[in-house]
């Protein structure tokens, strides 16, 4: 399931985020909930009491619960007998982990989608890019991160497998608070723009191994060194 733009459920007040006669309450209430952890509102060990998030929310303790399972389910949240949901810390080690694999799946994404992309789908990242281009150079880091996240899905599901498809959407899910963190706070934001000017090239010329190592490369820094506590400078 992709992610919805940040900005949708965090701005939108409660009571129109949870109205009962929406249709996908559940996952209304999951999304709120996953951006306000991704954002760092709600931090890692933290409790989310279902009492005070219903009143919140304005729902019942029902949806509220099936979207918790959700969160766990995406890893961002642990749910105990004693404690109830909490919001998971992952450690460092098991960040790197995950990074890695992320980074091995949207490389060999990337090879395939050289091979299998049409010319209207390559033109079609070339926009994403141009957009996201506009966002830096008005630094604006909220909708470059939105925009830069729609490109790498993008890549990942023009390769046309769905299993690399599925495994990459549930890793990101788990990642993505780190990804975002390290977006608000790199202060290397020019080359990493520079880096997704190469993947751009490498994907227009279709070289599927050159656009792999520019991805590997992109990938294998900054929120990887966010991940393991190092200085994003």
């Amino acid at each position: 399931m992709p992610f919805l733009a940040f900005t949708y459920y965090v701005n939108m007040p409660m009571e129109e985020v949870a109205q009962p006669n929406q249709p996908g309450l559940v996952e209304k209430v999951a999304n709120y909930l996953r951006e306000h952890i991704v954002m760092d509102h709600f931090q890692p060990g933290q409790r989310l009491p279902e009492r005070t998030l219903a009143v919140e929310l304005q729902v019942s303790r029902t949806p509220l619960r099936e979207a918790l399972k959700i969160l766990a389910a995406e890893g961002l949240v642990v749910i105990s007998p004693n404690r109830g949901a909490v919001v998971a810390d992952v450690s460092p080690a098991d960040m790197k982990e995950k990074a890695y694999v992320l980074s091995v799946l949207e490389q060999a994404a990337a090879e395939l989608t050289c091979a299998n992309a049409s010319d209207d789908d390559i033109a079609e990242l070339q926009a994403l890019h141009y957009e996201m281009k506009a966002s830096f150079l008005r630094r604006d880091r909220q909708n470059y991160f939105r925009l830069n996240q729609d490109i790498h899905n993008r890549i990942v599901a023009l390769s046309g497998n769905a299993t690399l498809i599925d495994m990459h959407a549930n890793l990101s899910r788990q990642l993505y608070r780190v990804r975002y963190l390290s977006n608000q706070k790199n202060e290397k934001w020019a080359t990493a723009m520079e880096e997704h000017e190469a993947i751009l090239a490498a994907l227009e010329a279709r070289d599927g191994k050159r656009v792999g190592h520019e991805l590997r490369n992109h990938l294998g820094k900054t929120w990887v060194k966010y991940a393991n506590g190092e200085p994003l400078a």
